[in-house]
C-alpha cells in the first residue's frame, strides 16, 4: 500500500511538471536560428473571414533581419496585432517553416554587429 502511494505521488509530480513545462515553454523556439529586426512601417493588414463569419485580422511584415554575426536575410512573418513602430524583435527561424516565434527585445540586448546594422 505504501509503495503504491509513492508511485502515485511520483506520477502526479511528473504530470504536474509536464503540464507546467507545456504551459510555459514555447516549443517553436527550440532548434531555431535567431535573427534580429526592427519594425519599420505598419505591416500589411490581412483580414480572413471564417465560415462562421468571424473575421481574423493579422499583420504581415517583410523586413531585413540580421543574425548575431551581422549577416542579413529578408524575413516575412505575421503577427495577430500591429507591432510597435521602431521596436526591436528577436525572430526565431526554422528551415522550411520560416519565422516560428518572436519576442520584443531592447536595444541593449542586441548583439554588437546587429546593433551596428539596425541603428
Amino acid at each position: 500500500m505504501k509503495k503504491s502511494m509513492i508511485v502515485i505521488g511520483i506520477i502526479v509530480v511528473i504530470i504536474v511538471a509536464g503540464a507546467f513545462f507545456m504551459q510555459n515553454v514555447n516549443l517553436n523556439r527550440f532548434g531555431a536560428d535567431e535573427y534580429y529586426t526592427q519594425i519599420n512601417g505598419k505591416g500589411n493588414k490581412m483580414e480572413e473571414k471564417m465560415s462562421d463569419g468571424t473575421i481574423y485580422i493579422n499583420y504581415e511584415y517583410e523586413l531585413p533581419a540580421y543574425n548575431k554575426d551581422g549577416e542579413q536575410k529578408t524575413l516575412t512573418f505575421t503577427a495577430n496585432k500591429q507591432l510597435r513602430e521602431n521596436a526591436f524583435l528577436l525572430l526565431f527561424v526554422k528551415d522550411g517553416k520560416g519565422v516560428t516565434s518572436y519576442q520584443e527585445v531592447t536595444a541593449k540586448e542586441l548583439p554588437e554587429k546587429v546593433a551596428e546594422k539596425l541603428k
